[in-house]
Parts: C-alpha cells; structure tokens; sequence
C-alpha cells in the first residue's frame, strides 16, 4: 500500500450550507483510500493590511500556513462572485502568499466549484488557476468539474448528479496520482 496522502482544503463561500461546501462534502466522500481531507476556515481573518503584517501575521493565517506545508495537496471549493473567485478566499490566497515559506509552491492543487448559471465556476476556477501559477501551484488540469445551475444537482444536502460525482472522484484519483508522482520525482533526486 502507499503512503497516506493528506490534503487541506479551502472553501470560498462561508455559508454552512452553500452549494460549495456541499460539492467539497461530496469531494471528500469520492476521494480514494488512503486520502484525508481537513478543510481551513479563513471566514474570520482580517482583511489583508500589509500594516497588520507588519505586527506579526494573525493566527489563523499561521495555522493555515502550518497545515498547508505538512499537506500533500490543496483543494479549493470556489464559488463565482463577479466573474471571479470571492473576496474571502482571495484575501485568504493574499494573505498566505506573503509567508515564508509561501505554501502554495510546489503543491499539487486541484478546484472545483458550483455556481447557479450553466458555466458553473469556470471563469472563477481560471482566475483561481493564474494565481495559482504565479504562486508556483501545480495545478490538476483534468478533468475540470464546473458544477453549473447547482440549485438542480443537490437534494437534502447530497449531490445528485452523477455525472458530476463522476468527475469529482476522478479529480481526486488525479490529484493524488499528482501527489505520488511529485514524491517519486523528489525521491529520484
């Protein structure tokens, strides 16, 4: 068997019941054995303020840092605000791009979203997926699972889509075959 594989995961909406966390509940239920998934809550941190850094990064952003660097992967639940990803989870990228180390490098990432029109998240996941290059992310480019008019797919809380279920267990089998092929790489060294 493997070595177990750990991942944390960030969702972009605060709502306890929002279609993002569910999608993220039903991400976490998809993913292959030996994979386990604890989720960073970033909806009480302060808004980035480079003044506040100055005094020393909050707490949360220091946790988060720390998972993030004892992870193996990271999975983002966006939802679409605008065009884009929200606002919370850019201040959260924001503020943990400015740690050191900077822990979004060299991780391999996966994202998926769900949103109430037919595109789903992906001009959000595209946004995502820049800042995630320039922060030297790696991430999983199949499949892309843009969970569209999400209102019709989650009944009691459950996903219901089977489709769509389909490419959330397929995302985390890439993400974690990403995972073991980074590590093979860094042991080749």
């Amino acid at each position: 068997m493997s070595e177990p594989i750990k991942l944390v995961a960030f969702c972009g909406s605060l709502r306890k019941d929002s279609f993002n966390r569910l999608a993220l509940a039903a991400f976490t239920e998809r993913l292959p054995a030996g994979v386990t998934l604890s989720t960073i809550e970033i909806g009480d941190w302060p808004l980035y303020d480079a003044d506040v850094q100055a005094k020393g990064f909050p707490t949360g952003v220091q946790a988060a840092q720390k998972a993030m660097l004892e992870a193996d992967g990271i999975v983002f639940a966006t939802p679409e605000y605008n065009y884009s990803v929200s606002g919370v989870l850019k201040n959260a990228i924001d503020w943990l791009s400015r740690m050191t180390p900077q822990p979004f490098a060299a991780k391999p990432i996966a994202m998926f979203g769900a949103a109430g029109g037919p595109l789903g998240t992906a001009r959000a996941q595209y946004h995502l997926r820049q800042m995630m290059v320039f922060l030297d992310g790696r991430p999983v480019n199949k499949p892309e699972v843009m969970i569209g008019v999400a209102h019709t797919k989650f009944i009691d809380g459950k996903f219901t889509d089977e489709v769509g279920a389909k490419l959330l267990a397929d995302l985390g089998a890439s993400l974690a075959l990403a995972i073991r092929q980074a590590r093979a790489a860094a042991n080749a060294k």
